[in-house]
């Protein structure tokens, strides 16, 4: 998202330089949707990883209705999810999605509907695997009994572990795995945070209640934790975060958004970090995270 200004202004030979580092350091899952633009981003990503294509997953998303240039509420009717892939494979440079998901639930769509058309795309070889996105225990299980659903994406991270009372156990039971956005709390975790008011005017945070007024003091202290391992260490607290998160099961994916080689480099290395059971414990007794994920207005799009 951030290579193509969801986070404010981006450096495009920057983030050209650090999609190719991506792949020399062995990355080989690229995560897009065509809102993210909208449109723009799938563009970036089909033409820089166009001679890595089979050495690489591409997973993109359908779902949001896009009116002059915004996202404008959700469609996943079975002919906008068609011509959605269809404009995605366009812009992607490619003949078949790895992997499809719907991006945020349609309620005035049956999900069986929706997964019966996200099927139909399958047969035809168009899309490899099926996933949705920020989705509840009904849905996933009405979901998995049309198609097998390979993936759920959802945030995941020591910001944000609500999935635990019941996704998790969910996915676990039908084998179904997790693709954690914003791992690094919307960049909370990596020490370099802001309050809301001293972002950019075009990144997309200034919105988030966890960055704003009181709730961004209190948040500095939940994530005290994360920093004194990471200084313990000597290492980038966004490492402590992600090695966290890939401590906890090997069917939790997380994709750390960056658009800078120096933080991917990072980022990369907090596979090779051992914690400890002892540290382990220390992360998980950071304190509750101070207000909600979302603005009134994105909440309303989440299916719990």
């Amino acid at each position: 998202m951030g290579m193509t200004g969801f986070y404010g202004d981006a450096d495009e030979q920057e983030a050209i330089a650090t999609l190719h580092r991506a792949c020399d350091l062995g990355v080989t899952h690229f995560d897009t949707a065509e809102v993210y633009g909208p449109y723009t981003n799938e563009v970036f990503l089909g033409r820089q990883l166009a001679g890595r294509r089979a050495n690489i997953t591409i997973a993109t998303k359908f779902g949001w209705r896009i009116t002059d240039g915004k996202p404008d509420g959700v469609d996943s009717r079975p002919e906008a999810i068609r011509a959605s892939v269809e404009g995605s494979l366009r812009r992607l440079g490619t003949d078949y999605i790895d992997l499809l998901y719907q991006h945020r639930l349609d309620r005035a769509v049956p999900i069986e509907e929706v997964v019966g058309a996200m099927a139909d795309l399958v047969r035809e070889g168009k899309v490899r695997y099926l996933g949705l996105s920020e989705v509840g225990v009904q849905t996933i299980r009405r979901a998995h009994a049309v198609h097998p659903i390979a993936a759920i994406q959802s945030e995941y991270s020591l910001w944000e572990r609500g999935l635990e009372v019941d996704v998790l156990p969910c996915l676990r039971e039908l084998g179904i795995s997790l693709v954690a956005f914003a791992p690094l709390g919307r960049g909370f975790l990596t020490g370099n945070a802001k309050p809301a008011a001293e972002l950019a005017q075009n990144d997309w945070r200034r919105g988030d209640p966890r960055l704003t007024d009181d709730n961004f003091t209190r948040n500095i202290a939940f994530a005290e934790p994360v920093f004194r391992v990471a200084r313990r260490l000597q290492v980038p607290p966004a490492q402590i975060a992600l090695a966290w998160m890939l401590h906890r099961a090997d069917d939790i994916i997380p994709i750390p958004g960056t658009k800078r080689r120096v933080y991917l480099e990072q980022n990369v290395a907090a596979a090779d970090l051992a914690l400890s059971a002892e540290e382990l414990r220390e992360l998980n007794t950071a304190i509750p995270v101070a207000g909600e994920r979302y603005g009134q207005r994105q909440l309303q799009y989440l299916d719990r």
